[in-house]
């Protein structure tokens, strides 16, 4: 979903994260603030007034935005679910979850903490906005005021609309899994309400199009393009999870992978593995199968390619870590999260000291879409 990110700061022990798209949405609230919204509410200001006000209009927006997301975030964290962060992008911030809620309780709290934090947000600003009409405060500020209640009041409402993952979406999945007790069956249900939605907005869309409203046009465009494939893309994960948990990781893993020793010249280890087997990273094991370390191309494009000759494995390669080796005890969910997690598309089965097999994405995967399509996941069973 993400691209280059930056980390501002730490809330409450979570990373706050912009998204490079962030600025887009940003230029384009500042613009139609200043040039839009201020100018036809309160005309006559001087025209740098406009554009301080829908500076400070937006970041004030995207300060609310974060305190949502924090509110997410505080709600997990209660119920024992990691959370990564909160990160801010075009579409607005999302609370970046680890993994799936543990109950249908958690997920209801969890989904209804962010639309109660912006009510409270736009009630606080209501208050101010009272207070400064009764004192007088600048005409500036009240507006300022008046924007950001009304703001967060709207965004409440609109996270409620019952379109997973919407909070209102994540509200309603919670009320299903509470009343079937299958946490995939409602994601399905809720993730086709989802897609509905989105592809409503897009339609709006289409009509705004037509009303020569061009900006107003792409944006329900994308949003809805975006809500469509983030309620699939839901549903998708909750089922590689039901399907993936509990699966042993030894029934994945090639038990013969292909190895390097550590005095291979680089040269060969290019010519005859990188080139033949195309994967970034290769065990290097001795000639006792004890796996001494790992290399990836990473080490090999660091290295002058003058020196690839003289040069071995052994003086290139690095200790195989956390990051790229699993146990043989974890279950193959655990694997691909991991695999996500760390960017990796392929780990090591390692038991003490020792190499026992490989594991890829590609062999989960496959392994995924077989048992799909065999039994009938998301297709054959009935709503």
């Amino acid at each position: 979903m993400f691209g280059k990110r930056i980390t501002l700061f730490r809330l409450f022990g979570f990373a706050i994260r912009l998204d490079a798209s962030w600025f887009i949405i940003l230029v384009l609230l500042v613009w139609t603030l200043a040039a839009g919204v201020f100018q036809r509410r309160y005309p006559g200001l001087p025209a740098p007034d406009y554009w301080i006000m829908g500076i400070i209009g937006a970041l004030a927006l995207f300060a609310s935005v974060i305190v949502h997301e924090l509110f997410h975030s505080l709600v997990a964290r209660r119920f024992g679910l990691p959370m990564k962060g909160i990160t801010l992008f075009v579409f607005g911030g999302v609370a970046e979850m680890e993994d799936e809620p543990p109950s249908a309780r958690a997920e209801f709290m969890m989904a209804i903490a962010g639309p109660v934090a912006s009510v409270l947000i736009g009630l606080l600003f209501y208050l101010l906005y009272l207070v400064g009409s009764a004192l007088g405060w600048p005409v500036q500020v009240q507006g300022i005021m008046g924007y950001l209640f009304f703001i967060n009041w709207v965004l409440a409402v609109f996270n409620m609309l019952p379109a997973f993952p919407l909070d209102g979406g994540r509200v309603l999945r919670s009320a299903l899994w509470n009343w079937k007790g299958d946490l995939p069956r409602a994601t399905r249900i809720a993730s086709k309400i989802g897609s509905g939605f989105g592809i409503i907005l897009i339609m709006l869309g289409i009509v705004r199009l037509f009303m020569a409203d061009l900006i107003g046009a792409v944006w329900w465009f994308l949003i809805g393009m975006f809500l469509r494939g983030a309620s699939q893309a839901s549903y998708q994960q909750v089922l590689m999870k039901t399907v993936l948990t509990g699966e042993a990781i030894q029934r994945f893993m090639k038990s013969d992978p292909v190895t390097v020793t550590p005095d291979l010249p680089v040269i060969d280890l290019v010519e005859d593995y990188i080139y033949r087997h195309h994967h970034k990273m290769f065990p290097v094991v001795s000639d006792t199968s004890s796996l001494v370390g790992c290399v990836t191309t990473e080490e090999v494009k660091s290295l002058p390619r003058q020196e690839w000759a003289s040069t071995t494995v052994r003086e290139i390669l690095r200790p195989c870590t956390g990051e790229n080796t699993v146990s043989s005890e974890i279950d193959a969910q655990q694997a691909l999260s991991k695999m996500t997690k760390s960017g990796q598309s392929r780990l090591m089965v390692v038991e003490q000291d020792r190499l026992l097999g490989i594991i890829s994405v590609k062999d989960l995967l496959g392994f995924l879409s077989a048992k799909l399509d065999m039994e009938g996941y998301g297709h054959s069973r009935r709503l």
